[in-house]
């Protein structure tokens, strides 16, 4: 049984769209487990749930848009555009930031799965590459997607994208602070 391009097509857009909204769910949920900076919530243990199940969600999503890339006959995108971004022929910026989330967000994955053996900045060092991996992602899904010819769809990514930004810099704020503060303290 083959697949028609037209299907193979949906598919790869629609795992495309899915594992974007979980990696933006991923997110949202992990600065909401920050002190301080949704306090009712933070110590949650529902959103901690959903933030490891967004993150294992996002695997299958951005594999199965991965494979639907691969097959689909008109993108042209092969298994070396896949390890060297930016060298597809066609889009070659929007789908080397595609190829650059994926790989972040790998790494992340691969440090969460090694986080005993890790110190903490380490680790934070490591995790905070996820705020990169959500920028390529969603610069790839801007640049590269047709989904976003739908302005319903273009407006709800732009709205994520706008809390994730206010809220990864409130975060940044926050972690820039707490080494003064301590430094106040022992003063």
């Amino acid at each position: 049984m083959t697949l028609d391009p037209q299907t193979i097509w949906i598919l790869a857009r629609a795992t495309g769209v899915a594992s974007l909204v979980a990696l933006a769910i991923s997110m949202l949920t992990g600065i909401a487990l920050r002190p301080r900076l949704l306090q009712p919530i933070a110590t949650n243990s529902v959103v901690s749930d959903v933030h490891s199940y967004a993150t294992a969600l996002w695997l299958p999503f951005g594999l199965a848009h991965v494979v639907g890339i691969l097959l689909d006959p008109y993108a042209h995108v092969g298994l070396f555009d896949l390890i060297v971004p930016f060298q597809v022929s066609y889009g070659a910026l929007a789908i080397g930031l595609g190829t650059v989330s994926v790989q972040l967000v790998l790494v992340v994955i691969l440090a969460a799965w090694s986080r005993d053996r890790l110190t903490p900045s380490q680790w934070m060092g490591f995790h905070r590459l996820s705020y990169l991996a959500f920028g390529a992602a969603f610069l790839h899904s801007i640049l590269s997607g047709t989904d976003l010819a739908y302005p319903w769809l273009t407006g709800v990514a732009w709205v994520v994208a706008a809390i994730l930004a206010i809220a990864s810099w409130k975060r940044m704020l926050h972690a820039f602070r707490q080494p003064a503060v301590a430094r106040a303290q022992r003063s």
